[in-house]
């Protein structure tokens, strides 16, 4: 009876450790030395391939000729600072989504006004693999 009671509260304590160590809005850094920041963890909307860790960050100024620059960024942003984060996640994540954005925008928000670029991985023997849409 005491394990049942339990389980929603360590599923709650194991969900909200992702965003302890980095509140959002603390400058992060990435190859191209561009000035990255959290906007946020979501953990409990389900991707196609079940569990997914979306990870929306900040990078004021992005603009659209800067894809190829974004990839390494994105890599090391989800290999540093996503991988760790997703450990003791339940459901454990089965993608890990990794979105750069020049403005804040809401979650599932359409704003083609905005430059927004989003790279999908597969967390798999301790690394990022990038998974093509």
């Amino acid at each position: 009876m005491i394990q049942r009671r339990l389980a929603p509260l360590l599923t709650l304590v194991a969900l909200s450790a992702c965003n302890e160590d980095s509140p959002a809005g603390e400058a992060l850094s990435v190859p191209s030395g561009r000035e990255i920041s959290l906007i946020e963890v979501i953990s409990n909307a389900p991707g196609n391939e079940g569990a997914t860790a979306r990870f929306r960050f900040l990078a004021p100024g992005l603009s659209p000729d800067e894809v190829e620059s974004t990839v390494a960024d994105m890599q090391a942003l989800c290999d540093a600072y996503a991988l760790p984060r997703i450990e003791g996640m339940v459901p454990a994540p089965q993608q890990i989504v990794i979105s750069l954005s020049a403005e804040p925008v809401p979650f599932g928000a359409a704003a083609p006004d905005v430059v927004q670029f989003f790279e999908i991985y597969r967390p798999e023997a301790g690394a990022c693999i990038w998974e093509p849409f």
